[in-house]
């Protein structure tokens, strides 16, 4: 490795040699420390490369290759470079063999300014770093001088190298960036055998490549959301072998089941199959006996929603009833119940029953007191980057968690979250919630979801899809975070329907927010490119840890139970 580091000093030297004070071999030094910088930015090109194919996928392998290519590339190779050039001086400095032709060790020897004398002397005969800062020389003004270039200039460096790895990292998870600059700290320090005077100009040519460093390993870019989005492949376990029963014996039958359970079919099965809403135990069909109606909360397109009394269990409850209680509207309402009574989520809605009143089919669900996110946002102002964190975050498990049993919700827009006493967010109003694959359930001529929230897919008459969900929680973050749909307002329902359809870009989206880039991807008009709810829960969750908050705390203040003029519970649709 010595005459490597030789050879690159040679190579330095002819790349870069002014004739001018401090020396041409004091220039050829800093260009060497260019030539020894390359080498990290190589390394995070190459993780970076690697990500475009793996995303986020951070296995045992993985993990592995990022490990060795910021060991080598970051602390081996330059440790090797930078004490091979230091000991090509020292060797030159004491008339030793040094790898250097008999002309470059004549201009080696040459003189050069006053206070640089022999450059041969100047840089390979005085003392090493450790020295240098733990054994000066009592010359206090050569000190400073020496701890803010042999300290500062690596510090300084550092926060570059720590910019390279997370730019090597981004959409992803920022903890296997430090395999890319721990290293760097490991070069710094065992680097204090070098010659101070060659450690200085090494550092002041490694210090430019690092920041320019940057510009590669941006043009190289992230990995796309395809690749990060795309589901990880587990390998099932072998079932274990099974016991082989002795030949005599004829093996037992199996035992008889009086009731099979539907649980392990599928999401899509359950919410679409015919027949009867499962029955809580110490229900009853007779609505009208049993759940004692208070006061009307809300009326929309589909139905009316009550405040009401569980008189069985001493509850409070909301009551959504039909309409027009007509056999489609019986069957949406059934399809709605069968498909909200399999998500199970903190923020989600809960469904308790389905009942037949004197007015039509009724769904009966969770009473929420609190007010919904648009009032929360009229009233006190948009939210700040941390409060639109756990919105997002916690909205989307909770929608994450109805994609998981087959459910698209179709219209998410501010008004269809609630927060509760304690500020916390809670998906209401699965009015026009439909299984995949179930589009016969809409009525004729019905814009399904809002205009001014409404997924540009949607808007042009494409079919809804997780996509179209996840586009619309990020439109209502973004009004959370600004207080503005993100194409804006329009002067009617129908002009925001044609800019939807149009795919007008967002206009009013929070600039200034920590969460502006993720708007962006997550607003993008073709729903293939969108991070999928997974990816920005994690995303968010990350970003929260990173700020030292955690995910699940309160989203405004809490509201004072007596603003009851502002207390609201699962409103229908408008």
């Amino acid at each position: 490795m010595n005459a490597f580091a030789s050879w690159l000093l040679s190579l330095a030297h002819t790349l870069f040699n002014p004739g001018f004070c401090p020396g041409d071999w004091v220039w050829a030094t800093s260009a060497a420390g260019a030539l020894i910088a390359l080498v990290p930015v190589l390394g995070a090109v190459i993780v970076a490369i690697m990500r475009k194919f793996t995303g986020n996928t951070y296995d045992a392998a993985t993990i592995s290759v990022i490990a060795v290519v910021g060991l080598v590339t970051v602390f081996l190779v330059p440790w090797l470079l930078a004490n091979g050039v230091s000991a090509s001086f020292r060797a030159a400095a004491a008339g030793q063999p040094s790898g250097l032709s008999g002309a470059e060790l004549g201009t080696l020897n040459r003189d050069y300014c006053g206070f640089i004398g022999r450059q041969s002397e100047y840089l390979g005969g005085g003392q090493n770093v450790f020295e240098t800062l733990f054994y000066p020389s009592g010359n206090r003004l050569a000190y400073g001088y020496y701890l803010g270039a042999l300290i500062g200039l690596p510090v300084v460096t550092l926060f570059f190298m720590i910019l390279q790895a997370r730019s090597a990292m981004r959409r992803g998870q920022k903890w296997p960036g430090r395999l890319l600059w721990v290293p760097y700290v490991l070069f710094v320090v065992l680097s204090s055998t070098v010659e101070a005077n060659t450690a200085v100009h090494l550092w002041l040519g490694f210090l430019p490549v690092a920041i320019l460093g940057l510009i590669p390993i941006a043009l190289v870019g992230p990995p796309p959301w395809a690749v990060i989005n795309r589901p990880r492949r587990e390998r099932n376990p072998e079932p274990p072998p099974r016991p082989t029963p002795p030949p005599q014996q004829p093996p037992p039958a199996p035992p008889k089941k009086d009731y099979a359970p539907t649980a392990l079919a599928p999401a899509e099965q359950l919410a679409s199959a015919p027949g009867p809403v499962p029955v809580p135990p110490g229900s009853t069909s007779n609505g009208s006996e049993r759940y004692r109606r208070v006061r009307r909360l809300g009326h929309g397109g589909f139905g009316t929603v009550w405040e009401a009394v569980d008189n069985q269990l001493g509850r409070t409850v909301a009551l959504k009833i039909a309409h027009a209680p007509d056999r489609d509207t019986e069957e949406r309402m059934r399809r709605e119940a069968r498909a909200l009574a399999m998500v199970s989520h903190p923020n989600c809605v809960k469904v308790y029953d389905l009942v037949e009143e004197p007015d039509g089919l009724a769904l009966v669900m969770e009473y929420l007191e609190g007010q919904a996110l648009a009032t929360a946002v009229d009233g006190q102002g948009p939210l700040d980057d941390v409060a639109a964190a756990r919105l997002w975050a916690t909205t989307a498990g909770a929608l994450a968690a109805a994609h998981d049993k087959g459910v698209l919700h179709r219209d998410i827009k501010p008004s269809n979250i609630i927060l509760d006493p304690g500020g916390l967010p809670h998906l209401i109003d699965f009015g026009i919630a439909r299984s995949r694959g179930d589009s016969t359930m809409t009525a004729t001529g019905m814009m399904i979801g809002t205009p001014d929230f409404v997924a540009p897919e949607q808007a042009a008459g494409a079919a809804a899809s997780p996509a179209s969900d996840a586009w619309q929680l990020a439109a209502t973050v973004s009004y959370a975070l600004s207080g503005y749909p993100p194409r804006g307002t329009r002067e009617s329902p129908m002009a925001a329907l044609m800019a939807a359809a149009r795919g007008e870009p967002a206009s009013r989206l929070p600039q200034r927010s920590a969460h502006a880039r993720l708007l962006i991807a997550s607003l993008d008009n073709e729903p293939r490119r969108r991070p999928t709810l997974n990816v920005i829960q994690r995303e968010i969750e990350g970003w929260l840890a990173r700020a030292g908050k955690s995910p699940d705390g309160p989203v405004t203040r809490i509201v004072p139970r007596n603003q009851t003029s502002a207390t609201r519970a699962l409103p229908p649709r408008r």
